[in-house]
């Protein structure tokens, strides 16, 4: 039987909750309820919560690549609490990048998953970024050099060795996306990586690497013995 959150026990409703112990103690669905603030008249905002959940296979990042379109298709969300769930998750993925963005400097490969699967881990076309370093192997910058589609983009050699200069970078990391999830080099990958290297050999700018990233892993050409 429906009961309206205003009849729960305080402490079991999500306002309350948070507020008696803390947003620690509420649940995905509890958090997702309050951005909610409603539901309807046969359904709270916490089951709604729960329903929009179980269809994100209970994974916050799944419900964070929907669309505001593709939100306002569960029953009971319009417009308005579309857009506040998808601005609430992209806050949520700034604040991560953000967080990993001050607590690494350039040591591994790793570390330039940590920092760029947030920005291009989830993309459903590929991008194509370069991190610009100085001599302690901090990212002075790091940009956007290509955007393209399901299976490849377009660099230009130029431009990337344009903005390294800009910003007076002594090396560059080079990382772009599979949309498809395979962790594997191609020959175009294998043979853009070189021409880079060998371009900033003639400008005294290390490439240290180009690291190839998907949704739950990566693949480093240092790592591999391939760059």
């Amino acid at each position: 039987m429906y009961t309206p959150i205003p009849q729960w026990a305080e402490d079991d409703r999500p306002r309350e909750k948070f507020l008696l112990k803390g947003k620690a103690a509420l649940s995905d669905a509890e958090l997702l309820a309050i951005l909610l603030g409603s539901g309807s008249r046969n359904e709270s905002a916490v089951q709604l919560a729960q329903r929009i959940l179980s269809q994100s296979q209970q994974n916050l990042n799944e419900l964070g690549k929907r669309t505001v379109v593709q939100l306002m298709e569960f029953k009971g969300i319009g417009e308005a609490k579309a857009i506040t769930i998808a601005a609430a998750l992209e806050l949520g993925r700034r604040r991560r990048q953000e967080e990993v963005q001050e607590r690494f400097k350039i040591s591994s490969s790793k570390s330039v998953f940590e920092i760029m699967q947030p920005i291009i881990g989830e993309l459903p076309h590929e991008e194509f970024w370069v991190l610009f370093l100085n001599n302690s192997n901090k990212i002075l910058h790091k940009e956007l050099m290509s955007k393209g589609g399901m299976t490849g983009t377009i660099v230009d050699i130029r431009l990337i060795f344009k903005s390294a200069l800009e910003y007076k970078a002594t090396s560059l990391i080079l990382t772009h996306n599979h949309p498809s999830g395979k962790l594997q080099a191609s020959d175009a990958d294998k043979e853009i990586t070189q021409r880079l290297k060998v371009a900033g050999q003639q400008l005294d700018i290390l490439v240290l690497d180009h690291v190839i990233i998907t949704e739950t892993g990566y693949l480093s050409f240092a790592d591999e013995g391939i760059l």
